[in-house]
């Protein structure tokens, strides 16, 4: 079972990197939205590509507010904050548990 456990905890932990990694891009995103970015960039283009899929989703749900304030990178950050929190913690008892 140790190897089930072992798996579990390098699990977590790419889970932890990656949602770290992906709260990183939206911040880059949205730093990006407040200047006047050339949209043919690459790295500019990346960051849109990667982000809008996920943020397209959370502005269907919650429409922008007066003066186009778009909370929805907000909303994104919070959830994997929220995501951090919880299921990184109990990846990692439950690899403790089991190894």
């Amino acid at each position: 079972m140790f190897v089930i456990g072992n798996f579990l905890g390098a699990l977590a932990n790419l889970v932890d990197f990656a949602l770290s990694a992906y709260m990183w891009v939206i911040i880059g995103r949205a730093i990006i939205s407040w200047v006047n970015a050339d949209p043919y960039n690459p790295i500019v283009r990346f960051l849109y590509e990667i982000t809008e899929p996920v943020l397209s989703r959370i502005r269907r749900v919650i429409p922008l507010f007066g003066g186009g304030l778009d909370f929805s990178p907000m909303i994104l950050i919070l959830a994997l904050i929220f995501l951090r929190s919880f299921l990184v913690p109990t990846l990692q008892r439950l690899a403790g548990t089991l190894g």
